[in-house]
């Protein structure tokens, strides 16, 4: 299809600017999966070249179909990465300045259609209305930021014993494969693609074949802003077809992936031959909320549900293993069970998870809760096989071992255990007693402890007395089986470009 052709899907979603016109077109078309995404590369939608291939993405509050979206085989990817290759020519070179502007452009037009992106990031991944509209606003934060970030650069110069002026020099890396998850879809694709950008790069980016919506509207506005040509590709597809094509070329300089371990291992043995290639894997996490005696109950309850919840508990950053100290043990227990059987209900602040894989796998850790004998405070297992949408109430376990996959393995679904701790040493030693080390959640009114627990746990990540609070320019990555890596500001600047040093005799 033409860049002078509007793509039809495109047409259409962006006439549904409300959600009440969503919903009657979804009806209208009976939820048939009438929407067709096409690739984006050189500033053209391209139809797929083998239609017949392409996958189903469903509604998960109703379970039924209402886009279909390309399975994209690896030539389609190297068209995109030859496109990307030659725009890189010229696109490094531009000044920041062009290039800022460029990233404030993007920014106006998603907050012009911030409720757009809003309704469709909904019906995409089963989030509620109110968690998109956040993660659109931090999406356009993330070009905002960017494209005055690099306005304001500085540089490291040296000199050797009056004899030489030495000076380092950055320089765009090249082409960049640029995969995000489906959990927050919009938000974790601007997170790369702007920092990308900001620095010279040119990208091919993959979203999650599961939730692909957002990039699908981004690539319009990415033509609206009439960015250069090829500077911003995205293909859509699988892992195993179109991400390894993606991963593996050696036309891409370097990756940043957000998503599973298991995905982020397949990745680094794919390229590791490829020991010039830049890589940024922020992977899973099971992530520790403690609760220290002296906090004040109520408060520490409130952040301690939103830590666990938020977005049905599909943030890798969620804190699912809550420790609390054995002297408010019970006080605990009992509020925040009784917290978020008020406040954290299906349809209401909880969403429906992502699809009928990703739902079996949340109810099979449950059935183990049940065969382990565990107890269920809230929540139950969920119907076998579900019609009406992919729901799942929260769930509150006590009496899980530490030893149990529960208790070890991220299960990225509204499912939280409490256990208890009698001493600080203690609360430490269980964080940490984990294979991931991606977050951590410290309650606590005591500054010292703030310090001296903060300082000990193995996490990228950690908050007390509060949860996601991001300021743009911190690293954000993890330790262990969390990834390697951080971006953010400067971090995200180590990605992107590579340093070289000068050496200028006096």
């Amino acid at each position: 299809m033409g860049s002078q052709t509007r793509c039809q899907a495109i047409v259409d979603a962006f006439s549904c600017d409300t959600l009440e016109k969503a919903e009657a077109f979804l009806k209208s078309h009976n939820d048939s999966g009438s929407l067709v995404l096409q690739n984006f590369v050189g500033n053209t939608f391209v139809s797929s070249s083998q239609p017949t291939h392409d996958l189903n993405t469903i509604n998960p509050k109703t379970c039924k179909p209402f886009a279909k979206v390309p399975l994209s085989s690896a030539s389609e990817v190297e068209q995109a990465l030859q496109a990307a290759t030659i725009a890189f020519k010229t696109w490094s070179k531009t000044t920041r300045e062009t290039r800022s502007k460029y990233l404030q452009r993007v920014a106006q037009l998603i907050q012009e259609n911030r409720e757009l992106f809003a309704i469709w990031e909904s019906i995409d991944q089963g989030k509620t209305l109110a968690r998109a509209r956040i993660e659109v606003d931090r999406a356009i934060s993330n070009f905002k930021y960017f494209s005055t970030f690099i306005l304001h650069t500085q540089t490291a110069a040296r000199m050797v014993d009056n004899v030489a002026l030495t000076y380092e020099h950055r320089s765009p890396v090249g082409v960049f494969a640029l995969i995000s998850p489906w959990n927050m879809p919009l938000y974790l694709l601007t997170w790369k693609i702007a920092p990308c950008l900001a620095f010279g790069c040119t990208a091919v980016a993959k979203p999650s074949e599961l939730t692909s919506m957002s990039a699908f509207l981004l690539c319009e506005i990415f033509q609206r802003a009439e960015l250069p040509s090829g500077v911003v590709n995205i293909v859509f597809g699988d892992g195993a077809t179109t991400g390894a094509a993606l991963v593996r070329s050696p036309l891409v300089k370097g990756v940043s992936f957000t998503g599973g371990t298991e995905t982020g291992v397949r990745i680094r043995r794919e390229t590791a031959d490829q020991v010039w290639k830049h890589l940024s894997l922020e992977l899973g996490g099971k992530n520790p909320t403690l609760v220290f005696e002296d906090v004040e109950v109520g408060r520490a309850v409130e952040t301690a549900a939103m830590a666990a919840f938020e977005n049905q508990g599909e943030i890798c950053l969620c804190g699912s293993r809550i420790y609390v100290q054995s002297s408010m043990y019970d006080d605990f227990v009992s509020e925040f069970t009784a917290y978020v059987t008020a406040n954290y209900r299906c349809g209401g602040r909880v969403g429906a998870v992502v699809s009928v894989p990703h739902y079996q796998k949340i109810r099979s850790y449950l059935e183990l809760a049940e065969v382990e004998k565990a107890t269920f405070l809230s929540g139950s297992i969920p119907p076998a096989n579900p019609q009406e949408g992919l729901w799942i109430e929260p769930v509150v376990l006590t009496g899980v071992s530490t030893s149990s996959r529960i208790m070890r393995e991220e299960i990225f679904g509204p499912v939280v255990t409490i256990a208890k701790f009698e001493t600080e040493e203690e609360a430490i030693e269980l964080a940490n007693d984990n294979p991931n080390g991606l977050a951590a959640v410290l309650l606590t009114k005591d500054g010292a402890r703030m310090r001296r627990v903060g300082e000990q746990i193995e996490a990228g990540l950690i908050w007390v007395n509060c949860w996601l609070v991001r300021e743009l320019g911190t690293p954000f990555g993890g330790m262990k089986n969390s990834g390697t890596g951080r971006e953010g500001g400067e971090y995200s600047r180590d990605v992107f470009t590579n340093v070289r040093t000068l050496h200028i005799p006096m």
